[in-house]
Formats: structure tokens, C-alpha cells, sequence
């Protein structure tokens, strides 16, 4: 189990890690913080729908991955 453990405890710093930055990648909606920090400057440049798309699949994906690690290092820790 030591070996399981370590594998999910890297596979979920590496997991948060882009997680943030792939939720740091999305096009602000407006009036929130992303206008504070630029957002507005970035939104005239503007993606396409499909970049935008696939950034959300790639979001879902790593939420989904990350999930599924606390779960596994929970169940881990409970079992052991």
C-alpha cells in the first residue's frame, strides 16, 4: 500500500496543480474578480468557442482525476 499511496499523493499535487491553472485560463464573464486582475484587457482578444470548449472538457477531466485520487487516498487511509 506505501507505494499505492505515494503515486496518489503525487498524482494529486500534480492534479491541483493544473487544475488551478487550467481554471485560471478561463475567459472571465464579467463583473467578477477576473475584471480586477485583467480580465477585461484579455476579453477583447478573446478565444474561440472551441478553445473554450476544450478547456472545459480539460477542466473536467482534471476535477474528475482529482476527485477520484482524494477518494482513493480516503478509502487508503480508512482500510489501513
Amino acid at each position: 500500500m506505501g507505494v499505492l499511496t505515494i503515486i496518489l499523493k503525487v498524482l494529486l499535487v500534480l492534479t491541483s496543480i493544473f487544475l488551478i491553472l487550467s481554471i485560471l485560463l478561463h475567459k472571465g464573464k464579467g463583473g467578477g474578480l477576473s475584471d480586477m486582475f485583467g480580465g477585461g484587457v484579455s476579453s477583447s482578444a478573446g478565444s474561440s468557442g472551441v478553445a473554450e470548449r476544450n478547456l472545459d472538457r480539460i477542466t473536467v477531466a482534471f476535477a474528475i482525476t482529482w476527485a477520484v485520487t482524494i477518494v482513493g487516498l480516503g478509502l487508503i487511509a480508512k482500510f489501513a
